[in-house]
């Protein structure tokens, strides 16, 4: 059984080939009205990637940070868990990143437009 992505419990769910925990789930989930035109849509996707992208810089300069602190090569003991946390934080972030990717470059080269942006009635 694989370990949250953001809390480290265990779970069966999987979000994008990320495992998650409901509880994470339902805190990360974004809630969004659905979309009516094309503009629309195309800006809700861009600020998605946008959004994805700071996100995974940040998660990037935070285990930079965590590796320079340990210019020997050898962390301290509770270094090593902050190692695999920062890189935890750091996976997530980019599979986040490939999702809006994948969303927006299915948008905008096939017209799929994602069923949390589809207009409804």
């Amino acid at each position: 059984m694989e370990k949250c992505a953001y809390c480290q419990t265990a779970t069966e769910l999987y979000d994008g080939g990320v495992p998650i925990c409901l509880e994470c789930a339902e805190a990360h989930s974004i809630k969004r009205k659905p979309r009516a035109t094309d503009h629309e849509i195309r800006t809700a996707l861009f600020q998605d990637m946008l959004a994805a992208t700071a996100r995974s810089s940040e998660a990037a300069r935070k285990f930079d940070t965590v590796m320079g602190q340990f210019p020997s090569g050898l962390p301290q003991p509770d270094g090593v868990q902050r190692i695999k946390n920062a890189a935890n934080e750091l996976s997530v972030a980019r599979a986040e990143l490939a999702v809006a990717h994948n969303r927006l470059n299915d948008y905008l080269n096939r017209g799929i437009v994602p069923e949390d942006l589809k207009p409804t009635g």
